[in-house]
């Protein structure tokens, strides 16, 4: 057998970690590479003594082609050394973390979420929950035997592995998670379009909603791979959402992302929520009081007062998780967390409907769209109603795609010297003096500029893709707009 480094596979390959997961391009990420993977991820967790041997791992996978081919890879990764695979199929992230979390063991989805079907990727969790920062390192410093025999020069497997029967049960205890908490007809009159297009959840959204009592359009469905982006919304998806609304007279359209962790609400006009103001509705309605939530959310939770605590982190699951922790330590109250995609984390039971709703502390979609519609419904008011009860702060993201990674950070770094003057001076300089005043940088996540217009510009390099991210905060959306375009435009010009 060969021995092999993860830390130079990882480089070798370019198939790394990002801010949820390893990914990479489909092409490199061969049969080899994945049972590698996911081999080492185990071994993590069993000399950290987090297994023991023989114990089960919970896998699923999104509806990307490339993923029936890694899901074998790692199924095969887990047999190999001595462990039982607990093969869910496909269904949502959450679901099958959530199976981890309820079991005490290991779970793997396979995913790229919602960047193009050429990449895919490997979410990893612990029995405790989503791996964070310190195992990623823990992973990357393992060194695995490749046997000899089982793949070909190319990476691929000599012989064909099939995917074992699909075991139901991560299906069923999500679809019971929300079905059994909320009122069977507590959406009863409430007429919802579900985009379908390639999301993992479009099947158990449609399922949760007629169990809940509303009366459910299905549209959009797709056979080919879409790449939903809650955060930058195609422009496709937001004439569909008016058009749909319109035509079918939803109450409101709901959707997700590829995995089915993020979500997608419009209003009753087919206007998309944004992802933080969703998450912070949601976090109303359960009534929690500490939120966690990424530098890049809108500033609208700490304007509102509805929080009695608000921590701000780097963009990515785990750092809100690792804030979350750390917040449940040191009140023991009841803590969320959401990002401005929308995913939604729960580090604390919450009650409601006088049963207590366990904690799922990764990144879910579907706690959004039923809170968001049944807040809706309890208040008696449209979703627009509800937005209209906050203070007036817009914000609005867009991303350059295909920017090198490497060109992304490299730029960004240039604006973040962390010398204040010199920043100042340098965004003045490629941006021009439109935005106002420079009067706060914030380093945490990229390069975040507060102007004394009370606007904000935040730039910074996606954790996941080749992508370079802009997020603009304003006071309308017709400013916040044209902010970002501004921005994206001398962006572009980098690339040249």
């Amino acid at each position: 057998m060969n021995t092999v480094n993860i830390n130079g596979l990882m480089k070798l390959t370019g198939v790394g970690f990002g801010t949820s997961g390893a990914r990479g391009l489909v092409e490199v990420m061969t049969d080899e590479v994945c049972y590698l993977y996911t081999v080492a991820f185990l071994q993590y967790l069993r000399t950290d003594g987090q297994i023991s041997q023989g114990c089960e791992v919970a896998i699923a996978g999104d509806l990307r082609p490339s993923t029936p081919g890694i899901l074998a890879a790692v199924i095969s990764a887990v047999e190999s050394l001595g462990y039982r695979p607990l093969f869910c199929g496909t269904i949502p992230s959450p679901a099958v973390a959530l199976l981890g979390l309820e079991r005490n063991t290991p779970s793997i989805m396979v995913t790229g979420s919602h960047i193009p079907d050429d990449r895919n990727g490997i979410k990893f969790n612990k029995p405790a929950g989503e791996i964070l920062k310190p195992d990623e390192e823990g992973i990357r410093k393992q060194c695995v035997n490749a046997p000899e025999g089982l793949f070909d020069e190319k990476g691929c497997f000599l012989v064909p592995v099939s995917l074992p029967a699909i075991d139901p049960i991560g299906r069923n205890h999500y679809l019971d998670r929300y079905c059994q908490l909320f009122p069977a007809d507590i959406f009863a009159g409430c007429r919802v379009g579900v985009y379908q297009h390639s999301s993992v959840a479009r099947e158990l959204m449609v399922e949760v909603l007629e169990a809940l009592g509303a009366e459910v359009i299905c549209l959009g469905y797709s056979d080919q791979f879409i790449p939903v982006d809650t955060e930058a919304i195609r422009p496709e998806d937001i004439t569909l959402a008016r058009q749909w609304v319109t035509e079918y007279k939803l109450d409101t359209l709901v959707s997700t992302d590829g995995d089915g962790d993020r979500p997608l609400v419009s209003d009753e006009q087919g206007e998309w929520l944004r992802g933080d103001v969703a998450g912070m509705l949601a976090a109303r309605y359960l009534k929690a009081s500490n939120v966690v939530t990424p530098v890049s959310s809108n500033s609208v939770v700490e304007r509102c007062g509805w929080f009695d605590q608000v921590s701000r982190t780097r963009i990515g699951s785990p750092y809100v998780i690792e804030k979350m922790q750390q917040v449940m330590m040191e009140h023991a109250a009841a803590v969320v967390g959401y990002e401005a995609n929308g995913g939604f984390l729960q580090a604390s039971g919450l009650e409601l409907f006088g049963s207590t709703l366990s904690p799922l502390p990764t990144r879910d979609a579907l706690i959004v769209i039923l809170a968001i519609i049944a807040m809706s419904r309890e208040q008696g008011v449209d979703i627009s109603a509800l937005l209209a009860q906050l203070p007036k702060r817009y914000t609005y993201s867009d991303r350059i795609k295909s920017f090198p990674q490497t060109l992304s950070s490299e730029k960004i770094s240039q604006l973040a010297s962390g010398n204040f003057e010199q920043d100042a001076a340098g965004f003045d300089r490629l941006f021009g003096s439109e935005f106002g005043k420079v009067i706060m940088i914030d380093y945490t996540d990229g390069v975040r500029f507060s102007f004394d217009t009370d606007e904000v510009v935040h730039l910074r390099p996606s954790g996941n893709a080749p992508e370079l991210r802009c997020y603009t905060e304003a006071d309308s959306v017709a400013r916040a707009v044209e902010m970002n375009g501004v921005c994206l435009a001398v962006m572009n010009e980098w690339r040249k």
